[in-house]
């Protein structure tokens, strides 16, 4: 997981990044103080058994397999496999960080190249984007355990207002055994289509405009899938992992300090502690935990709250409680009906109503400003009720001429 720091080290002063050093949330004694531990006494143990129980034979033929062992470290190249794969890791990580489907710039073309003041014009708006949310929405289920959580049944994504029933009915009629998240990109285009010949988008410029930038967010949801159904291969996570785990256990019987073979010939200093081999560990099994907290993709990934009592996991469906100990808890989302203001008296009785026969859903409330949201987008405030599209725009057919 990671952790902010660039505020601590804002002004160039003494002592600023020292600091750092210090922190322990998102630090790496806290992913490897447990591994630190169990080498340290596993050392300590080996020693008092040197010392203590062997006899001068037995120290003499121990000494022998300590040089062995010692020799042997030097045989395995840690600094050139791990610096291999931990780059692989990190690239693949930062890879599905910037890969993640943000729909800010896909609002901005829908903004400025689909025209209408009118309610349908805005409905039209208000429903591209929603499709595209709703595509981003099923594949971060699939992908983030915290977005399972808010979401964790189709019900919990209608209730959200990212679909509507009927839309859930066509969505669930074509069956597939992978993730369907490529349909609501299809009910985009065709609507786009519609709204082309309808004249409210003006020329086919903007249409390819338009169908650019989706492409390059259905890319994203795709790549995203990817990530999480093909890993790195197996083959190199054991050669990495052995490798460091046979390193360290030569390092435990090879880089203890022992007495010297023939008496009167000068040997190593006893420190009785190995800082350096200590030291030789921190960086190694580190850089190796570096990898493991990387490789864990999107789980860690701060999308959306779980959730909360009124959003329990549907029937046969198990939350990881590795993830969530992890997450620690983390307030829902409360629901709130939407506040009655004169800009939204002023759109007629069937916008301004409040009950859920006129509202496409309770805008959950933003856990920062505490500010309804709208259900057209997770990053947006609705100014106004936004009113449940008439029938006529029901979703398009993932084949065939558009219905709205």
């Amino acid at each position: 997981m990671t952790v902010s720091y660039t505020l601590k080290v804002a002004n160039s002063r003494f002592g600023g990044f020292s600091k750092l050093l210090f922190r322990w949330k998102g630090s790496i004694y806290k992913l490897l103080y447990k591994e630190f531990i169990v080498f340290v006494v596993l050392y300590a143990l080996l020693s008092l058994v040197y010392r203590q129980l062997l006899t001068e034979e037995q120290k003499r033929l121990y000494t022998k397999v300590a040089q062995y062992c010692n020799r042997s470290t030097d045989l395995i190249p840690m600094s050139f496999v791990l610096g291999f794969y931990v780059t692989l890791i990190v690239n693949r990580w930062w890879a599905q960080y910037t890969s993640i489907p943000l729909p800010d710039q896909l609002m901005c073309v829908i903004s400025s190249n689909v025209h209408g003041k009118d309610e349908r014009g805005r409905i039209l708006r208000r429903t591209l984007i929603r499709y595209a949310n709703l595509s981003a929405v099923l594949i971060l289920r699939s992908v983030s355990t915290r977005v399972l959580k808010r979401f964790p049944t189709m019900d919990h994504v209608v209730e959200a207002g990212f679909m509507t029933q009927e839309e859930r009915k066509k969505f669930e009629s074509l069956h597939s055994d992978f993730n369907k998240y490529w349909i609501p990109c299809v009910w985009f285009t065709n609507l786009a289509a519609q709204a082309r010949r309808d004249g409210r988008i003006r020329d086919d410029v903007a249409l390819r405009l338009l169908m650019d930038e989706l492409n390059l967010y259905r890319a994203k949801c795709s790549m995203l899938f990817h990530y999480d159904w093909i890993s790195i291969p197996l083959v190199y996570t054991q050669v990495v992992t052995i490798a460091v785990y046979s390193f360290f256990a030569f390092c435990l019987i090879g880089r203890q300090f022992l007495e010297p073979l023939e008496p009167g010939q000068e040997g190593d200093l006893d420190m009785y502690v190995p800082l350096s081999t200590l030291l030789q560990f921190f960086f190694y099994a580190g850089w190796l935990k570096v990898r493991h907290g990387r490789a864990a993709g999107l789980c860690f990934m701060g999308w959306g709250w779980p959730a909360g009592p009124e959003h329990p996991p549907g029937p046969g469906e198990e939350e990881n409680p590795k993830c969530s100990q992890e997450m620690g808890p983390a307030p829902p989302w409360p629901l709130a009906e939407p506040r009655p203001t004169p800009a939204r008296l002023a759109l007629g009785a069937a916008s301004a109503a409040t009950s859920p026969d006129h509202v496409l859903a309770k805008p959950p409330l933003s856990p920062a400003f505490a500010v309804p949201r709208c259900p057209c987008s997770l990053w947006m405030t609705c100014t106004r009720t936004c009113p449940r599209p008439p029938h006529s725009w029901a979703p398009p057919l993932t084949c065939g001429e558009c219905t709205a």
